[in-house]
């Protein structure tokens, strides 16, 4: 199963197994996975999708002008500032693709100039998507260099009355030159500001900067396996580090004694608190600090041979594409949890890790499931459970 007909697919860069089957994908990265972890142990076949297509719950793009003031929507080629034209992507939710297309013209029809990335003129920077999956919900996030966003309510008018599925609109200002799409000041157009939608069962509220998996079929099959390997029976004390907005501990509290959460977003852990509040979870805590300085000093405080100090029986690490601190590590060293099960969105740096981990015979990996998160990419995620 493959499409084969992308036109930009050489210069986007974004999908680069496009021209593979699918089938195909999937044994590539299980031989990848094998060569990167085959000495820790057995790994699990890969988990994909049975529909690999349009997936992307988040969609991203950027205008420039052809002729006049004909404006059109398009991604970065990569490495460069040069536009290309995407009315459509084999990866990307469907309903954007027609949402973009009139965006482009109302732009146009109101006047306003896209914004240049080398010489910093002009309003419309970015547009952003986002949807729930189960709710049906979309935001519509556009993003401008000035906090002057000129007729922005007959604008937002204008486009509800071509997309009355729209669940709201927001105004987002950014106006450092910088490469961050998103700015940290929201106006809502129409609408309450963000979305929500179900991931395993849970409610979560996703707002313009949230972080979210932008494949939340496979994100609910990626968290099902790490509630899995965690064996949770009920009485445990879970520490998620690197938490974003509280999804992989709110979803593991069903199943623990207490959650304690840990993100350096501010802002994700003001979504975070709400996220438990809408889902009623009462055994779970979250604090907005760095996730390798707090368990230092929980760790400092906390003496794990000391039957009054509190212990962390399980962590869920889920860090950024470039891994774990060694601060992070040291600290999951004095802590001992009898179980650790890391989340990983970078296969290169999880084998770095894990060789942390795994240093002095304190851990040792028992599972690795692969995870197919993005098909038609070369990425993988991979969870794997390490015990003491």
């Amino acid at each position: 199963m493959s499409k084969t007909n992308c036109p930009i697919a050489k210069k986007c860069g974004g999908c680069q197994y496009l021209n593979m089957n699918y089938s195909d994908q999937l044994d590539k990265k299980q031989k990848q996975m094998r060569l990167l972890f085959d000495k820790y142990c057995h790994i699990e076949k890969i988990i994909g999708m049975d529909n690999p297509y349009n997936y992307r719950n988040k969609i991203h793009r950027v205008f420039h002008h052809k002729k006049g003031s004909e404006i059109i929507a398009g991604i970065y080629e990569e490495g460069t500032h040069n536009v290309l034209p995407a009315k459509e992507c084999f990866i990307e939710d469907v309903r954007a693709a027609a949402i973009i297309t009139d965006l482009c013209k109302l732009f146009s029809s109101f006047k306003m100039k896209a914004y240049n990335e080398d010489t910093g003129y002009g309003l419309i920077r970015h547009v952003m998507i986002r949807t729930g999956r189960v709710t049906g919900e979309i935001m519509v996030v556009i993003v401008t260099s000035s906090p002057v966003f000129p007729s922005k309510n007959n604008f937002a008018k204008a486009l509800m009355k071509l997309h009355p599925e729209i669940t709201t609109i927001v105004h987002n200002i950014n106006d450092k030159k910088t490469n961050m799409v998103i700015g940290k000041r929201n106006i809502s157009l129409y609408g309450k500001g963000y979305i929500e939608d179900i991931l395993c069962g849970k409610k979560f509220r996703i707002s313009p900067q949230s972080f979210y998996q932008i494949n939340s079929l496979q994100t609910e099959k990626l968290y099902g396996k790490a509630i899995e390997y965690a064996g949770l029976k009920g009485d445990e004390v879970v520490f998620d580090a690197y938490c974003g907005i509280g999804t992989i501990g709110i979803v593991a509290s069903d199943y623990a004694g207490e959650v304690i959460g840990v993100e350096l977003n501010e802002d994700a852990v003001k979504d975070a608190v709400n996220n438990a509040k809408i889902n009623n979870v009462k055994n779970i805590s979250f604090y907005a600090n760095d996730a390798g300085r707090f368990i230092t000093n929980f760790a400092a405080n906390n003496n794990p041979n000391d039957e009054n100090s509190k212990k962390i029986n399980v962590v869920f690490m889920d860090p950024p594409r470039n891994g774990s601190s060694e601060e992070f590590i040291n600290a999951v060293h004095k802590l001992m949890p009898e179980k650790v099960i890391y989340i990983s969105c970078g296969p290169d740096t999880l084998a770095r890790d894990l060789k942390l981990l795994c240093k002095g015979d304190r851990y040792k990996v028992k599972k690795i499931c692969p995870v197919d998160m993005f098909p038609f990419t070369n990425k993988c995620e991979v969870v794997a459970l390490l015990e003491k």
